[in-house]
């Protein structure tokens, strides 16, 4: 956990250094702050394996959606409403037997380069959040998070 400032708001960020499954976890700290509201103070990035590579969506609250992580968060926050920047890194191949093989896996060149002219993008999506709140964020970047090659 590093704290910082950002467009002067206050900014914490956390990676959790546990399992994906265990997400949770590293929000224990910020749980025990008595001004922290996941709602207004807390988004999460994550991997989505349902939507397309170089394709991002924020979203101010809802289900995990199959992802272990925003369920472990679900689950410490004993609650759906939070935010999340969803970064697509789909579409997962045909046949493949374990979703953990897939996106634990090294990003091929082609594909570091798709994440590379979307990362500033997706940066500029995270600095609204902070100093604009999500429907701020929603408003100005959901439409331009969809991606074509």
């Amino acid at each position: 956990m590093t704290r910082g400032e950002r467009g002067g708001e206050p900014v914490v960020i956390v990676k959790p250094q546990t399992y994906m499954n265990l997400s949770g976890v590293a929000l224990r700290p910020l749980l025990d702050e008595p001004a922290f509201d996941a709602a207004r103070d807390l988004l999460v990035l994550v991997d989505d394996a349902a939507i397309p590579l170089g394709t991002f969506r924020l979203r101010a609250e809802g289900s995990p959606g199959g992802h272990n992580g925003l369920r472990s968060i679900e689950d410490a926050l004993r609650s759906r409403t939070y935010a999340r920047l969803r970064i697509g890194v789909g579409p997962v191949p045909e046949g493949l037997d374990d979703l953990a093989d897939f996106v634990l896996a090294p990003f091929e060149p082609a594909e570091l380069d798709i994440f590379a002219t979307r990362l500033p993008l997706m940066v500029e999506a995270v600095e609204c959040w902070v100093t604009d709140g999500i429907e701020e964020a929603m408003q100005r970047y959901n439409h331009l998070g969809n991606y074509s090659e």
